[in-house]
């Protein structure tokens, strides 16, 4: 089991996607997804909380949107260093 996972990793740290790539995944998101993700660009790792605060949209719209951007794989979450009960977001680009 421990192999799986090494394995996963070492696959998920080769992939880098490409910028047209990244605009492909991006293109068939919901407005709400595409301003997430530019304020991530702009000022990474983010929490929930600092992403509605910087893109102005409701806690649950930046949410749906968070799940949009995982689902396409352009973004991922760590637990943040300040605060283990926070989660941070990044893109993976």
């Amino acid at each position: 089991m421990s192999m799986s996972t090494a394995d996963d990793r070492a696959g998920a740290s080769e992939e880098t996607l490409s910028e047209t790539e990244y605009r492909d995944r991006l293109r068939e998101l919901p407005p709400s997804a595409k301003l997430v993700a530019k304020v991530l660009e702009s000022d990474s790792p983010l929490s929930q909380g600092q992403l509605a605060e910087e893109s102005l949209l409701p806690d649950r719209t930046v949410r749906y949107a968070l799940n949009r951007l995982e689902d396409v794989d352009l973004v991922d979450s760590r637990y943040s260093f300040r605060d283990a009960r926070k989660q941070v977001y990044y893109l993976k680009i």
